[in-house]
């Protein structure tokens, strides 16, 4: 860090398994890309290609290039897969990742209905070509998914091999976890953290409000995801008590 400040968080720092920060790239330019890591590069772990973007992305190779020469892992968004498997393609799949020399993917079914076990055995077969990230719940609004049977799908999704779940919100904010007005579904978050281990769950959270619930609840090293490129430092700072919501998190208190 730039100055010393006593009272300050012990945040984890790159190479982490835990505080993680997940950023979707909804279509940043190549020159964009290096600006964005040379300002942002210790505070992100890895980057998710949003959506279907990756298809329609000029100059991709170079691109996925540029972030991984500062060792920043990156990933095609769940949707790409979802489009690859709907369409009968999943090994087309896996050799994209391949070619593009992808180690990380994401298995979702929030646009298209996967019987779970089906979705189980993708977890699995996926693990033996790199590290996977497997997203509970819909992107429909009006699927609203009972607490027990979120713990049960990622239960059973991590025993299948995922190393992180990821819990839907979207990129808006407004569906999973989240109430259509963007609140926190308390209930369930807390009900989901009796039974799974947060440092396994990768919330996501586009919106202020939500960063500022997840880091008041679980600390400055709780996984969050789907955080815009210009969000990075102001949620770093956040995430240490350097921001007006949690300035006085860990004043006079001891450090964690």
């Amino acid at each position: 860090m730039n100055f010393n400040l006593s009272q300050m968080p012990a945040r984890n720092q790159r190479p982490r398994t835990s505080g993680i920060t997940m950023v979707m790239d909804k279509g940043l330019s190549i020159t964009e890309v290096h600006n964005f890591m040379s300002i942002s590069y210790p505070h992100v772990d890895i980057v998710k290609l949003g959506f279907g973007t990756s298809y329609v992305t000029p100059n991709l190779r170079e691109k996925i290039e540029a972030y991984q020469s500062y060792d920043i892992p990156v990933y095609f968004g769940g949707t790409l897969f979802e489009a690859f498997l709907i369409r009968n393609q999943f090994e087309d799949y896996i050799a994209i990742c391949k070619d593009y020399k992808i180690d990380y993917m994401e298995v979702s079914d929030g646009s298209v209905t996967i019987p779970h076990a089906e979705k189980c055995g993708y977890i699995e077969k996926l693990t033996k070509h790199g590290t996977v990230l497997s997203e509970v719940g819909s992107k429909d609004a009006a699927h609203i998914i009972p607490p027990y049977k979120w713990i049960e799908l990622m239960r059973a999704e991590l025993e299948a091999g995922s190393s992180y779940v990821i819990a839907e919100a979207r990129e808006s904010g407004n569906v999973g976890i989240y109430r259509g007005s963007g609140e926190v579904r308390e209930g369930l978050v807390q009900e989901i953290l009796t039974q799974i281990p947060g440092e396994k769950i990768l919330w996501e959270a586009p919106q202020k409000g939500q960063q500022l619930y997840f880091l008041e609840l679980l600390g400055c090293n709780v996984n969050l995801g789907n955080i815009a490129p210009t969000e990075v430092i102001p949620l770093e700072a956040m995430r240490v008590g350097l921001r007006g919501d949690t300035f006085d998190l860990y004043l006079n208190k001891e450090t964690a």
